[in-house]
């Protein structure tokens, strides 16, 4: 009902708009030059696309065209999870765009996906770093996964009207973590719509250690915990008979943690310790930090932060005035920008609803789909997401057409990867955390490359 109600607005939203007409307006958002930012090639814009006719709901981007011949390079969407965190301050500084804050400047990040498509980063739900709701900026109300969907859905038409010449272009949708319910839920939006009329030409969508059932993937973190000695074997019995990650959560979300549970749990929290990074198991921590993408999965641990210092320039790179000018950014009932929202007040027991089924309904469509993970991430680990790549393909009826195998990244292996039906892949990236791109650029971009292209990933060096 929710998704049809969606496409029904974007439909009345197509009409109006062809009736009225609306001007191209990306000259407005044209960035001239970011602070401290290094000379390039290629061109630069942000700023808003509203969502209603009251222009009190606006959701913020930033796009980057590709650095050699956009016109003839595909359309990239990133969106980076939480729920509540920032495509900007992660996925465009810090992950995979064209610049990271070094200092009081700008660096190249020569590993930037811009180098193979142009780049769209959406700070989504309303509510998250500049996008905002200025009739009820400082209350705002419970955001739903089905609200979020029909908002990016809205957003990328409107888009489209500032931006005309990408509306036919080649269009894949990417992300990580809770993006592993934005993407299928919005990519599910746009198949349906494109019944009624044509306006999404999209091709793909890869999944960087998503949610996309919520017992499988939580429930997996036992056995990552376990295997890479983290917990010693009477934790790992506990954890795996006595109480499952996914029950912990699912209480924890009601406000009614059992005794086991919260036991159970504190002996996990005691022997992995606060002093290591979930989110790279092999990486030293940075105490500092401010970054927690996915909160929602990690409840009460709160000094545990996914980061290497990176998120602390970003924030304060993004809270400088010079810099939200150059940006066309403001600040809307929030004191400062943030990494992560404060004040969204995002429906959390969205976590079980399962998008895995989502995933085998845009196959149907022809729609090609990567899920990659991280290999040192326990978050989200590779257990889970491989076990629910399986079994999907194995229901579909794909046949394996890349058995699985290394794949390499220069004369290095760059992870481990299988293919169903030349449309559904896995892949690791060896080395990577919960945050791919930020840890492992080099191998990242090469399965990047090879995603847009549908090629399988390389097999040799």
């Amino acid at each position: 009902m929710a998704m049809t109600m969606a496409v029904t607005l974007l439909l009345m939203l197509c009409a109006f708009t062809a009736a009225v007409g609306e001007p191209s307006l990306s000259e407005s958002d044209k960035i001239l030059k970011l602070p401290g930012q290094p000379p390039v090639g290629f061109q630069q814009f942000s700023g808003y696309v509203t969502l209603d006719s009251k222009r009190k709901r606006a959701l913020f981007y930033y796009f980057v065209e590709a650095e050699v011949d956009p016109a003839s390079k595909p359309l990239v969407l990133w969106l980076n999870g939480g729920p509540g965190c920032s495509s900007l301050g992660v996925g465009a500084f810090s992950e995979n765009g064209p610049f990271r804050p070094n200092g009081q400047g700008l660096i190249r990040n020569e590993y930037s996906w811009n180098t193979e498509a142009n780049m769209l980063y959406l700070e989504t739900p309303v509510g998250v770093g500049f996008s905002y709701d200025s009739s009820n900026s400082s209350s705002y109300e419970v955001v739903t996964d089905a609200i979020t969907a029909r908002d990016n859905l809205v957003f990328l038409h409107k888009w489209f009207l500032k931006f005309p010449q990408y509306q036919q272009r080649d269009l894949f949708i990417t992300g990580e973590s809770y993006a592993g319910h934005y993407i299928p839920q919005l990519a599910e939006l746009m198949v349906q719509f494109n019944k009624n009329k044509k306006l999404f030409n999209l091709k793909g969508i890869a999944l960087g250690n998503p949610v996309l059932e919520y017992a499988t993937d939580l429930n997996s973190r036992a056995e990552y915990f376990w295997s890479h000695g983290l917990i010693s074997d009477s934790t790992y019995k506990l954890f795996t008979s006595a109480c499952n990650y996914s029950r912990y959560v699912s209480e924890y979300y009601r406000d009614s943690v059992s005794p086991i549970c919260s036991k159970v749990y504190s002996q996990v929290s005691k022997e992995t310790s606060r002093f290591v990074d979930k989110y790279d198991v092999t990486l030293d921590v940075c105490i500092p930090s401010v970054l927690s993408q996915s909160k929602i999965i990690s409840p009460q641990q709160v000094t545990e932060r996914v980061d290497v210092c990176v998120e602390d320039e970003t924030v304060n790179y993004l809270n400088r005035r010079d810099v939200r000018r150059a940006l066309h950014a403001r600040l809307v009932g929030v004191q400062k920008w943030e990494v992560c929202s404060n004040i969204l007040d995002y429906e959390l027991l969205n976590i079980e609803i399962p998008t895995i089924n989502i995933v085998g309904s845009l196959i149907k469509e022809g729609i090609r789909v990567l899920v990659y993970s991280g290999d040192q991430d326990s978050v989200i680990p590779l257990m889970g997401s491989r076990s629910l790549v399986h079994r999907l393909a194995t229901e579909m009826g794909l046949e394996t057409t890349v058995p699985y195998r290394v794949w390499f990244e220069g004369q290095q292996v760059g992870g481990w990867t299988q293919v169903y039906g030349n449309i559904f892949s896995f892949a690791t990236v060896r080395g990577a955390s919960h945050e791919a791109p930020f840890s492992q650029p080099e191998r990242s971009l090469v399965l990047f490359r090879s995603f847009l292209k549908g090629n399988p990933l390389p097999e040799s060096f």
